[in-house]
């Protein structure tokens, strides 16, 4: 399977999934208006990814920004990697990175540590 990459730009993150490591990245900002047709392509690759069992994934994320859309699809994400947990016998690791004086990013990585049953690490970080 082939590697997902999709550069940033404004209004979009930069997202780059590795499919021989697991490792899956999402950084930037996401405020796109269409945030549901930008995630589609993201959506596609994942669902092929994940069909191939006991696979060990890191999802990183170090977002700046992101508005409600984006957080609904982000949402969506975290349901297929917990249903892949559940059902498929994959090992999920979330990392949520924030800059370290940003409260309303963790506090949005919070909210999801509520939502879901995946792990999912809060790490701050100086930039």
């Amino acid at each position: 399977m082939e590697d997902f990459y999709n550069p940033p730009d404004h209004f979009i993150p930069e997202i780059r999934f590795k499919a021989a490591t697991g490792e899956l990245n999402i950084s930037g900002e996401s405020f796109h208006e269409y945030s549901v047709e930008f995630y589609q392509p993201v959506f596609d690759w994942l669902h092929r990814f994940l069909e191939i069992p006991n696979k060990t994934i890191t999802m990183n994320f170090k977002m700046t920004y992101f508005n409600t859309n984006t957080s609904r699809r982000f949402l969506e994400i975290f349901d297929l990697l917990e249903d892949y947990e559940k059902n498929k016998g994959g090992r999920v690791t979330v990392n949520w990175y924030y800059k370290a004086h940003d409260v309303d990013m963790k506090e949005s990585g919070e909210e999801y540590m509520a939502d879901t049953n995946l792990t999912i690490n809060l790490i701050p970080y100086v930039s």
